[in-house]
């Protein structure tokens, strides 16, 4: 069984997730630990699975990755692990959610244009239905939750 976060194991995590690259002197410095001690921490969380890596956040539009979408899917009896075993090998698939509802995929895809997501569209078919919807536009991007969040309601 997991231990569960102290309040220095929740700071130091989310100053991870504001700055990967923070310093180990800062982040010692920020929670009022050693060096050693926050370094030990870190890879205390590490080890029990809580940080699971750290990322370069980077921007697709300036790479060429022009169309965020996203792709329901139904997944016709005894396609599935084929289907996911290809959208893992699919650099284009950022994400892949096994969803409840009239769908049972939920895919979030990035392509340089419309054709491109029209070719991957048209080979998933092979494995059930699809919706595509396009992304014009992202008013809050995906965000790490932080440890010691609370839950917010809307409005």
């Amino acid at each position: 069984m997991k231990r569960g976060l102290d309040f220095v194991d929740q700071k130091i995590i989310g100053l991870l997730q504001e700055n990967a690259r923070m310093t180990l002197k800062e982040i010692a410095g920020r929670v009022y630990l050693s060096s050693p001690a926050a370094s030990a921490r870190i890879d205390r969380l590490e080890k029990e699975g809580y940080i699971t890596g750290f990322h370069a956040s980077i921007n697709r539009e300036l790479i060429g990755y022009n169309i965020k979408a996203f792709v329901n899917l139904v997944v016709e009896a005894g396609l599935r692990e084929e289907f996911i075993a290809a959208m893992k090998r699919c650099k284009n698939v950022v994400e892949c959610n096994c969803i409840t509802g009239d769908y049972a995929m939920l895919l979030e895809v990035i392509y340089p244009n419309t054709e491109e997501l029209e070719k991957f569209v048209c080979r998933l078919q092979k494995y059930g239905k699809t919706q595509t919807q396009i992304v014009f536009s992202t008013a809050v991007e995906h965000r790490e939750l932080l440890p010691d969040a609370e839950v917010e309601l809307a409005g």
